[in-house]
This record gives C-alpha cells, structure tokens and sequence, in this order.
C-alpha cells in the first residue's frame, strides 16, 4: 500500500497545509450547494481544478486514475435517470418491454456525477500535495477535536498493517495452490474461490483484532496518551492569507454564477 502523497516541485506542495485543508473544503461545500442544473458554474470550477492540478505538476492522468473513486456515487445515482420526477418518456426496446426516461432525472444524476467527480479530485489534490503529519497538524491547528485527529491517524496507520497481513495471507493461499502444467489455473470453481476467499475475510477480520490489541499495548508501553504528538507548524504568511482569501473569494463568486444560473 502506497502513501497518497505525491512529492513534485511545485508551489502548491510548499503551500501551508492549512491554507490547502480550508480551501478544499470550502471548494467541497460550493460545489456541494451549487445547483445541479447551473452548467455555467460547473465549468468555471473545472476550470479552476484543472488550473491547480496544471500548477501542482501532478498530471491529468494520475489525477484520473485516483478519481475512479467517484464510480460508486454515480452508480447509486443512475437509477434517477429511469425513476426521477415527471415527466415520464416512455420508450419501446422489444415487443413488451419498455423503459422509462425522466429528463429531470437525468440533469440531477448528471450533476451529482459532476459534484462527486469535482469534489474527489479536491480530495486527491490535497492528499497528493501534503504529506499525512502536515494534514494531522492543520486538523489540530484548526481546532478538530483531538479524539477527532487520534481516530484519523491511527486507522490511517493502521491501513498499512491489515494490507500487509492480507498480502501475506494472499501469497501464502498462492503457494497452497497447485495448478495443472499448461491450464494456466489453480484452485477449484467460482463457488471454491468464494468460499475460499470468505474465509480468508473471516481469518484477517480475526487476524486484525488480534493485532490491534498488540498494537495498542505496545503503544501504550511507548507512552501513548490518547494524543498525537503534534509537529512543529509555521504561521500562515501574510501572502499565505492573501492566496487564501483569494481562492475563497473565487469560489464564493462562482457560486453565486451558479445559484443565478441554476435558479
């Protein structure tokens, strides 16, 4: 497992983390507010995504890659298109069978496409521009609860852990599986590898709880008190608040394109 951060060159890298933390949400909550018909909107905030990825030196494609995340909004949002708000469109496929297309309910799945799509390459572009600690750093410097903050790291940390052992479990079910000589196949049928991989589920749910207890105790040997220890954090500069009054004020202005265009 790989760690989100992406190391480039760039001035969005070497930006205060919290200047990027509130920028991102504020991002987030404009284009969560917009309304899913304000096209005009939508296309000055993908401009603005695209301007900052351009800048952070990051890459359309990996950027786009990471963004297939979004797959599971849209598929809970396709079935708008076929039971949205009337009017209906009724079309016939075949001798008895016919679907149903609601034109309101296609402008809603497209712009909750376009929100989820937006507001998960904001997340990918901070997480690819700031390394963990510093995101950890800006949560406490921005008063998150440290419960809050504790929670984050440690099931962040704590990813690497259950993918090494599941990686592990998965070398070790390889080399319990032989495979006929030229099949190119090991194992048994679809309903085997089921079953199998269930249990391998069931073993590293076990696995985990029982590593979790050791992990803990062995922090707690280590003088773990319940609370991250913090890192050292400059002040935001006076240009490191112009950069973010600016960038709020660009979003403020957008959304109210949108809400004109929208309503």
């Amino acid at each position: 497992m790989l760690e989100l951060y992406s190391f480039r060159s760039s001035f969005i890298h070497q930006l205060n983390a919290r200047v990027k933390v509130i920028f991102t949400l504020a991002f987030i909550l404009a284009v969560g507010l917009t309304p899913s018909n304000a096209w005009p909107a939508y296309i000055f905030f993908l401009t603005l995504m695209a301007s900052l990825i351009l800048v952070s030196r990051l890459g359309w494609v990996f950027v786009i890659k990471r963004s297939v995340l979004v797959l599971p909004f849209i598929l809970a949002a396709f079935p708008l298109i076929f039971w949205g708000p009337s009017p209906l469109f009724h079309y016939t496929l075949l001798p008895g069978l016919q679907i149903s297309i609601s034109p309101a309910g296609i402008e809603r799945f497209a712009g909750i496409t376009f929100k989820s799509w937006l507001s998960v390459q904001a997340a990918i572009l901070l997480a690819s521009t700031t390394r963990f600690p510093d995101l950890l750093t800006a949560f406490a410097h921005l008063r998150v609860p440290d419960l809050f903050i504790a929670i984050i790291g440690l099931m962040w940390r704590y990813l690497f852990v259950i993918s090494d052992e599941m990686f592990r479990m998965m070398h070790a079910r390889a080399c319990r599986s032989a495979g006929i000589p030229g099949n190119g196949k090991a194992g048994g049928s679809v309903f085997w590898r089921a079953t199998v991989t269930g249990g391998m589920a069931g073993s590293l749910f076990l696995r985990s709880l029982d590593r979790s207890e050791r992990v803990y105790a062995a922090m707690l040997s280590r003088g773990y008190n319940g609370q991250q220890p913090e890192k050292e954090s400059l002040p935001l500069t006076w240009n490191e608040r112009r950069i973010l009054v600016l960038g709020i004020t660009i979003l403020a202005f957008i959304w109210a394109v949108g809400l004109l265009s929208g309503g």
